[in-house]
């Protein structure tokens, strides 16, 4: 089997910009969140918010996700970005090593009020950043060494140097050309939910280019999102204090 490299992230946290960069290398194939496709649209959607009506596709579930991801290493490396409390009664041991893991963090304060813009009711459960800190704990604990962490705010702030050390970790070449792409395209092309929806921007951007780093003020969020974002700043905090620094 070839290399399985796993971003671990939250959503909106500009994961699938990082995703757009990795298809942009052209020698890996890149699965934007299957496990999360699975979570939400497979034969037995497990979000919380499911209800009549929404979409389910017959035959897709976890299990068959992993086996797909498995068949596809079989012939050539693989990237795969997704959120791990969509599979967190899957981390044993036996599962994990196969993997070559990285997590990207961001901010609550940005990923929680941007998920509050697109779904203002959205679940607790959906928010991730509990599970993605259990996760990097237990891999630190069963290799030793903790997994890299790359933060959200540092990757717009110097994308080509924090790139750099992601691929140096994961053991990748660096490919400088593949930070930069053509604007323009279908936005369903970055993802298998509503369209694309949540990615008109990434659609329309060129490439990781240096960005200043963004800060929002919670106050005149509703009480629901900034209860939500005391309870994950904690998590957040914990993976940022080993996050990679240049």
């Amino acid at each position: 089997m070839h290399k399985i490299v796993a971003l671990w992230a939250v959503p909106r946290s500009t994961s699938t910009a990082f995703e757009r960069m990795m298809r942009q290398r052209g020698d890996m194939d890149c699965l934007h969140e299957p496990f999360g496709e699975a979570w939400y649209q497979g034969e037995d959607p497990m979000w919380h918010r499911f209800g009549p009506g929404e979409v389910t596709t017959p035959g897709l579930t976890l299990d068959t996700v992993w086996q797909d991801i498995q068949r596809r290493a079989a012939g050539g490396p693989v990237f795969v970005k997704d959120f791990p409390h969509y599979i967190n009664h899957m981390w044993t041991p036996a599962f994990l090593v196969h993997f070559t893991h990285a997590c990207l963090i961001r901010d609550p304060a940005l990923t929680i009020t941007s998920m509050y813009a697109k779904w203002p009711d959205f679940h607790e459960g959906e928010v991730g950043f509990p599970e993605q800190r259990a996760l990097f704990d237990l891999l630190w604990a069963l290799n030793g060494s903790p997994p890299l962490v790359i933060d959200s705010g540092d990757l717009l702030e110097n994308p080509h140097e924090i790139t750099q050390a992601f691929c140096n970790s994961v053991e990748i070449p660096f490919i400088p050309e593949a930070l930069t792409w053509e604007p323009g395209g279908d936005p369903s092309a970055h993802s298998w939910w509503d369209g694309g929806s949540f990615h008109g921007n990434l659609a329309k951007s060129t490439g990781l280019t240096p960005q200043k780093r963004k800060y929002v003020e919670l106050s005149e969020m509703p009480d629901r999102v900034r209860q939500v974002y005391r309870r994950m700043k904690p998590h957040y905090d914990h993976l940022y204090a080993h996050r990679i620094t240049l």
